[in-house]
């Protein structure tokens, strides 16, 4: 079937369609990229990327240089439409898909009979028939076209290797849609297709990611447990895990990024009083965030009072994870933004951003006196690092004779 195909639009080029994109033109398929900002399709045409991820550059500027990767604003005719947007939420948690109902407005005019649709954002329960829905209503004929969800797996700073080693899971709204789905990924995955319907694919993704944060729930609640008794976290788990069948995920700052600090709630919003376990675990996880902020000022002011006057803090770290430069749902840029609003002896170190960086603009920081300092000036001129994300520029600082508060157990012998 993957023979038949020549041209495949992908709507989105960000952290997930950007490599989809440059991975596919790269096997031989003519790629036209949409995306709303104007900025990213002329650094794509360019043959250039607009976020940090290992080996993203070289396959953009094979696929723009070998003319199979072309960006644009707009949509066009197309084989195969992948459709990978931002699905956040509202305020109070509510799912917001308006970006894949404008997508799938978007491409409605270019969708022809033998065509497959397919949604690989990350979505609540329900969004492919949504999908269908949004393209029957702007005039496609729906019983002719193949709808379905394949959502990704990858893991930022992997994504490249991900892609095709991962297995996936395909879940169309017809078996037609799923098997027709499935073979296209099947011509450039090297892991298992795994066959389901639309429903269920959508519920795999959004399990594996509250799995993921209830694990993570528990590691963060032992920090907090771990702090109040005066025991190495760190150690302890090491230890806890040494155990045939206990696998504790390490504790942080809190939980970013755009799944395992959004996806829960898309369960918990459908689930309501059902989703108990879902909920309490994202609310943990939410809650560290405001318990680190409580213990970076109650050190501030300890420090302050042997000093006599403001002291200088570091935020060492402000993307979601380490050796990214993702900010979505970070909770060390939640963090930064919350002690920068209150305090102006903040500075921050965030080696995969630029120094020159915008701050109100990409960080959201309305605070003048707040700026990005290169890592050896901080460790010079602040009077507290804290660590809050574990990039591999602090894994081995000697910090030892500095005032330092590390949260993600990058300063801890043994992690390293």
């Amino acid at each position: 079937m993957a023979n038949n195909i020549e041209k495949i639009c992908v709507v989105g080029l960000g952290y997930i369609g950007l490599p989809t994109a440059a991975l596919l033109a790269n096997r031989g398929f003519q790629i036209h990229g949409v995306d709303v900002v104007q900025s990213t399709v002329d650094t794509i045409n360019a043959g250039k990327i607009h976020i940090v991820e290992p080996e993203l550059d070289v396959f953009v500027q094979s696929a723009v240089n070998s003319g199979r990767l072309k960006a644009d604003t707009k949509p066009d005719y197309a084989d195969i439409f992948i459709i990978a947007v931002p699905t956040p939420f509202h305020e109070g948690h509510v799912p917001n898909v308006d970006y894949v109902k404008s997508a799938t407005e978007a491409i409605s005019p270019f969708v022809k009979p033998g065509n497959i649709v397919i949604l690989e954002s990350t979505s609540p329960v329900g969004t492919t028939h949504m999908v269908a829905d949004v393209l029957k209503e702007n005039g496609v004929d729906t019983s002719k076209v193949h709808v379905a969800h394949c959502p990704e797996r990858v893991l930022p700073g992997r994504i490249m290797l991900e892609l095709v080693q991962n297995d996936r899971i395909v879940g169309g709204l017809t078996p037609e849609a799923t098997e027709e789905t499935a073979e296209f990924y099947e011509s450039f995955v090297n892991g298992t297709v795994l066959r389901t319907d639309a429903k269920t694919a959508e519920m795999a993704k959004l399990t594996e990611n509250s799995f993921r944060d209830v694990n993570i729930a528990f590691a963060n609640e032992l920090s907090i447990l771990c702090d109040k008794f005066g025991i190495n976290v760190w150690e302890l788990i090491e230890l806890a895990n040494r155990h045939p069948r206990v696998n504790i995920l390490q504790p942080g700052a809190g939980v970013g990024g755009h799944c395992i600090a959004v996806d829960p709630w898309f369960i918990v919003d459908a689930g309501g009083k059902e989703a108990k376990l879902i909920r309490t675990a994202r609310e943990r996880n939410d809650y560290k965030s405001e318990w680190v902020i409580k213990k970076i000022e109650e050190k501030m002011a300890e420090l302050e009072k042997t000093k006599g006057s403001p002291v200088t803090v570091a935020c060492m770290g402000l993307a979601f994870k380490p050796d990214i430069d993702d900010l979505r749902e970070s909770p060390a840029l939640y963090i930064t933004q919350r002690l920068a609003a209150g305090h102006d002896t903040i500075v921050a170190v965030e080696p995969n951003i630029p120094l020159d960086t915008d701050i109100p603009q990409k960080l959201k920081i309305d605070n003048p006196s707040f700026h990005l300092m290169d890592i050896f000036d901080a460790i010079e001129e602040a009077d507290l690092l804290v660590f809050l994300v574990a990039h591999k520029q602090f894994r081995h600082l000697d910090v030892s004779d500095l005032n330092f508060l590390d949260f993600c157990g990058v300063t801890n012998k043994k992690q390293r």
